[in-house]
């Protein structure tokens, strides 16, 4: 079905957009195919691990070389985009992820896997490095806070899509089919993102590598986004290394879950997608720093809740330790969109190679925490990674900045 763009209405003053429903729900699109395939393995982990004769460390890393690749692009496509713009690499960087999705379908090895996973991985910041620059530039203050918190709920909402598809698309069909399904997903997505997401009116090119390596040199010394940075990486640390393993700890005795069970698990993402747009009245109101240090304490307490007996018990866990990762995220997004004002796309490049480097090193971590200690050693290096976050948030964050009371 052809999706035609409404008209955007603009200020007669400024000329920022007004977000339409049919823009909101582009902004949120655009956040599902960024993530629709970054976490999709996870649902049939155990599977890939029989399939391919991996180790728990090897099919933990299916997920971490996709991190690990956005991480080590993130910064050079934020200075790509500063310099050629916003629309387009969005548009090409959906599209691009197609492409090695499809041909997972010919996958025979676990390091064939491997490769085209962090290829992948490649495409992904094209998306969610350039979106954050483009909605920064392109909303009014009050509505950008919004408008970010759409698009978070998007890519939540492309997180679960990923892993609930895969998971039950491989109790009808073989993985590697099931991916070819889900690169036809991505190609349909950068159609509707092409037609839907209106074109930048606020973007000013910066041409020049000497511009960009000074735009990086302020943004390195910035202890704002140094502060984002530090958070970013324990962040994902801890949602990386959790969604991860939590499905080889239910795939064993006692549990036995099957991969839709496991993709069942997912709906937790769910409640992402109603909890983001929430916080980003709230951040406002009660400010960044008292948000985040709430958000973190609560995923915390939910990591360490999934160390329960009943399955019941641990999906609501899950859910907890979700939620609070939703609103550290949002928080923390805004955060750079308030506070950094020049080179928001590098900016947002450096912040998304953190975190990005922090799922990486959950996804190895979390690894051989539970190959030495099983679920009770992965959950004690969650705990400990998150307490670190607290500890930066307390410390780092101003307690005040515009826009929060």
């Amino acid at each position: 079905m052809t999706i035609l763009p409404t008209p955007i209405q603009a200020s007669s003053s400024d000329d920022y957009i007004r977000p339409t429903l049919l823009l909101v729900l582009t902004v949120a699109l655009v956040g599902v195919f960024a993530f629709v395939q970054v976490y999709s393995v996870q649902s049939i982990l155990p599977e890939l691990q029989r399939d391919l004769h991996a180790s728990v460390v090897q099919v933990g890393n299916t997920v971490g070389m996709t991190v690990l690749a956005v991480a080590l692009m993130s910064p050079f496509v934020g200075m790509l985009s500063d310099a050629v713009g916003r629309k387009w690499l969005i548009v090409g960087s959906v599209f691009a992820l197609a492409v090695p999705t499809a041909l997972i379908t010919q996958v025979q090895t676990v390091h064939g896997l491997l490769l085209l996973r962090f290829l992948q991985g490649l495409a992904v910041p094209g998306v969610s490095v350039v979106i954050i620059a483009y909605i920064g530039e392109e909303f009014r203050s009050g509505l950008m806070v919004r408008v970010m918190t759409i698009y978070v709920a998007g890519s939540v909402l492309g997180g679960f899509l990923g892993r609930f598809l895969m998971g039950h698309l491989t109790e009808f069909m073989a993985w590697r089919t099931a991916f070819g399904v889900m690169a036809a997903l991505n190609l349909a997505g950068a159609v509707v993102v092409w037609r839907g997401l209106p074109a930048s009116r606020h973007f000013v090119a910066k041409k020049g590598i000497s511009s960009s390596l000074n735009t990086l040199g302020q943004l390195l010394r910035n202890p704002s986004l140094q502060v984002a940075c530090a958070l970013g990486f324990t962040v994902l640390f801890g949602l990386v290394g959790l969604f991860t393993f939590v499905n080889l700890h239910l795939a064993a005795a006692p549990y036995g879950f099957s991969s839709g069970a496991l993709a069942n698990i997912f709906v937790v993402y769910l409640l992402g997608v109603v909890i983001t747009p929430m916080a980003g009245r709230l951040i406002p109101r009660f400010g960044v720093r008292r948000t985040v240090l709430v958000a973190v304490g609560i995923s915390a307490a939910g990591v360490l809740l999934t160390l329960v007996q009943p399955a019941w018990g641990i999906v609501v866990a899950l859910a907890i330790a979700a939620c609070g990762v939703f609103i550290t995220q949002s928080a923390t997004m805004t955060f750079i969109a308030y506070r950094i004002t020049s080179g928001r796309s590098l900016a947002s490049g450096l912040y998304y190679t953190a975190y990005y480097c922090g799922g990486f090193s959950g996804a190895w971590v979390g690894g051989i925490a539970y190959t030495l200690g099983a679920w009770p050693g992965t959950v004690a290096t969650l705990i400990a990674t998150q307490a670190i976050g607290w500890l930066i948030a307390w410390r780092f964050m101003p307690r005040t900045m515009p826009g929060a009371r």
